[in-house]
């Protein structure tokens, strides 16, 4: 069993840049695949980006490539989201999620954070 919490959102100007932080409880977070995933309101929840266990490989949606980078910290059992050149159609909740399968990149995530709220201001 993971828990996890998000923090680290707020009110950004267009441009600018926030870093996400997801602290998972839990012996067993270095064995978990990690994502992002956001939802805007009105949309469905879409994957931004995911990391695999040992942080060796990344994944990005393409509206984040070149703009979000997402690492880990598997002795401070964190995982992060950093977010440069932020745009309005970034709004969104922002999820951090684990996952038990072994695929990668992974398509099903079992644990999820309560989001935190992230809003680019144009």
């Amino acid at each position: 069993q993971v828990q996890l919490v998000e923090s680290g959102g707020g009110l950004v100007q267009a441009g600018g840049s926030l870093r996400l932080s997801c602290l998972a409880s839990g012996r067993t977070f270095s064995s978990y695949p990690m994502g992002w995933f956001r939802q805007a309101p009105g949309n469905e929840r879409e994957f931004v980006a995911a990391i695999s266990w040992g942080g060796g490989r990344t994944h990005y949606a393409d509206s984040a490539k070149g703009r979000f980078t997402i690492s880990r910290d598997n002795v401070e059992n964190t995982v992060y989201l950093q977010m440069n050149s932020l745009k309005p159609e970034d709004t969104a909740i922002y999820y951090c999620a684990a996952s038990k399968s072994s695929d990668w990149p992974s398509v099903q995530y079992d644990y999820w954070g309560p989001g935190t709220q992230v809003t680019v201001s144009s």
